[in-house]
C-alpha cells in the first residue's frame, strides 16, 4: 500500500488557504510550478479535479471542497509536529543515558545529578556504573565518562582533566613495615591490587629524572573496584595505587600519606565521550556542559590536592 501524498495534500491546503497558486508558492518558499505540479499529481492520484482554474479565477470543485478540511488538518498537524520537534531540539527534554566508572560515578557523578535534574525538569537520566568499558553505541548511551588512554575509534572525545594516581598507605602501616625508598623496595611490601589498572600485574612508576621502574605487586587483596580496596587500605593492611579522586580527602586529613612522592604512576586522563554524529540534541549538550563545568572544578582535578 502506498502512503498518501502528504506533501501534495499540504500544498493543496495552502492553495485553499491563500486562494492562489502564486501566494501559496510564496508562503511555502517554492516556485509556482512546484505548487502546480503537486496539485496536478494529487488530482491524478485521486482521479478527480480539485480546482476549476481560469486565468482570473480559482474555485474548488466538489472533490476539492470535500477534501479541504481534511487537507487543512494535515497541514496543521505537520506544522505542529515540526514546531514540537524544533522546540524539543532547542530545549533540553527527554531521556539521557550516561555511563561512568563505578567508584568515580558514585563519588563524583551521582552526587551532582540532583542539581542537573533540578535545572532541567524536562529531563530524566539513566545512570549506568561499571568499571568495564561499555559499548556506547551498542548500549544506546548518549554520553560516557572514561578514565583511560583512549584507543582510536569513531567516538568523539573531549579531555576534561588529568587523573593523578599515587602510591598511598596509612602512617601506621609505614611505621610497622618501613617506608620504601625506591619502587623496587615494594617487593617486600603488601600491595593491594586493582584489577582494572592498565597493567594490573605490573606497576609502573616514572622517576623525577624520567626513568621508569616496574614492580610485580603481591599482597593479600586484589579487587576490580577501587572502593573495595579502601577498607583494607585504611586498616593498614598494605599499600595501593589509587586515583586522587578516591583518596584526596584521606590525604588532606592525614589518614593516608603518599609513598614514594618522587615516583608516580603514569598519569591518565578523564575523557567525556559521545557517539559520532551531528547535531547533538539539546539534552546531550546540556549534560556535557554540566559535567565539564563541575568535574574540572573538583579539588582532585588539580595536582596533589
Amino acid at each position: 500500500m502506498k502512503l498518501p501524498d502528504f506533501e501534495a495534500w499540504a500544498v493543496f491546503a495552502k492553495v485553499v488557504e491563500t486562494g492562489s497558486f502564486g501566494r501559496a508558492a510564496l508562503e511555502l518558499g517554492v516556485g509556482k510550478g512546484t505548487v502546480s505540479k503537486a496539485v496536478t499529481r494529487l488530482e491524478a492520484r485521486i482521479g478527480a479535479r480539485l480546482f476549476n482554474r481560469t486565468s482570473r479565477k480559482l474555485a474548488l470543485t466538489e472533490a476539492g471542497f470535500t477534501a479541504r478540511d481534511a487537507a487543512a488538518r494535515i497541514l496543521a498537524e505537520g506544522e505542529a509536529a515540526e514546531a514540537v520537534a524544533q522546540d524539543c531540539a532547542a530545549t533540553p527534554r527527554g531521556k539521557l543515558r550516561l555511563a561512568a566508572p563505578m567508584s568515580f560515578g558514585l563519588l563524583h557523578v551521582a552526587p551532582r545529578l540532583p542539581d542537573f535534574l533540578a535545572a532541567h525538569p524536562g529531563l530524566s537520566l539513566d545512570l549506568h556504573l561499571s568499571d568495564e568499558v561499555v559499548d556506547l553505541v551498542g548500549g544506546g548511551f548518549d554520553v560516557g565518562l572514561r578514565i583511560a588512554a583512549l584507543p582510536d575509534s569513531s567516538l568523539r572525545a573531549r579531555r576534561l582533566c588529568t587523573v593523578h594516581r599515587s602510591l598511598v598507605a596509612t602512617p601506621a602501616y609505614l611505621d610497622r613495615h618501613g617506608r620504601p625508598g625506591h619502587p623496587h623496595d615494594l617487593a617486600a611490601h603488601a600491595c593491594l591490587g586493582y584489577a582494572y589498572l592498565p597493567t594490573p600485574n605490573r606497576w609502573r612508576f616514572l622517576g623525577p629524572d624520567g626513568s621508569e621502574a616496574q614492580v610485580v605487586p603481591s599482597g593479600p587483596l586484589r579487587a576490580n573496584n577501587a572502593d573495595a580496596l579502601a577498607p583494607a587500605l585504611r586498616a593498614g593492611l598494605g599499600l595501593a595505587v589509587q586515583p586522587d579522586f578516591t583518596v584526596w580527602e584521606d590525604l588532606r586529613a592525614g589518614r593516608l600519606v603518599r609513598v614514594l612522592p618522587d615516583w608516580s604512576p603514569p598519569p591518565i586522563d578523564l575523557h567525556l565521550v559521545t557517539p559520532p554524529g551531528e547535531p547533538r540534541p539539546a539534552r546531550v549538550t546540556a549534560l556535557i556542559a554540566f559535567l565539564a563545568e563541575t568535574l574540572t572544578a573538583a579539588p582532585w582535578a588539580r595536582p596533589n590536592p
